[in-house]
């Protein structure tokens, strides 16, 4: 069994934060906020009607976002209250309870290899620092060998991006592309953020 996550720990300490989570979401949903940034940077990546991972899907927004524009989605996240909430604001994606440090998608009987691969809302740092390289091992081997992942988190917030990149190369993926926001601003050294574009070395 994997370490518990950073995630999961923060839920075992206080067992309102998933629902406080996903009513945030759902909040900026009915506000009208735009929730979709990261699903449009994917949805460009692909051609049409592709197989989409949604690593760390949370409550489905991006996931829920690119099946709408007809991709085939599948959404894992280790916490149920979560993907509750994806099943019944997103429906149609197949959405997953599951630990990424231990996903194998074809003992669930999904076989096929994905055309992208996307992991947002910080859950890179969520994960438990000794599963980190493990989890982006399972993430590259579950992708096509045309495929691309798109890992997008925040500075200071105890994974440094230099360090992600080691492990990224060392799971076997070389960067396309870095970036420091959804919405295609180029990463320099003071970036705050990264969004790492990566494909199969």
């Amino acid at each position: 069994m994997a370490e518990q996550s950073r995630w999961m720990q923060k839920v075992a300490a206080n067992p309102g934060h998933s629902t406080w989570y996903v009513e945030r979401f759902r909040a900026m949903a009915r506000a009208g906020e735009d929730l979709a940034g990261e699903a449009r940077l994917v949805d460009a990546m692909v051609p049409r009607h592709a197989r989409i991972l949604d690593a760390g899907c949370g409550p489905g927004r991006v996931g829920g976002a690119l099946a709408e524009a007809g991709h085939h989605v599948v959404g894992v996240d280790v916490d149920p209250v979560l993907v509750e909430a994806a099943e019944q604001d997103h429906p149609g994606p197949r959405w997953i309870v599951g630990d990424l440090a231990e996903l194998d998608l074809p003992a669930l009987g999904i076989t096929e290899p994905f055309d992208a691969v996307v992991c947002a809302g910080n859950v890179m740092p969520f994960l438990a620092p000794s599963t980190r390289g493990e989890v982006l091992r399972r993430l590259r081997n579950h992708l096509a060998e045309q495929g691309r992942a798109a890992i997008g988190f925040g500075a200071g917030r105890g994974y440094e991006f230099d360090e992600f990149l080691a492990d990224a190369r060392n799971a076997g993926f070389e960067p396309d592309l870095l970036l420091s926001t959804w919405d295609l601003r180029p990463f320099t050294d003071d970036s705050d953020f990264l969004v790492a574009l990566l494909r199969p070395a």
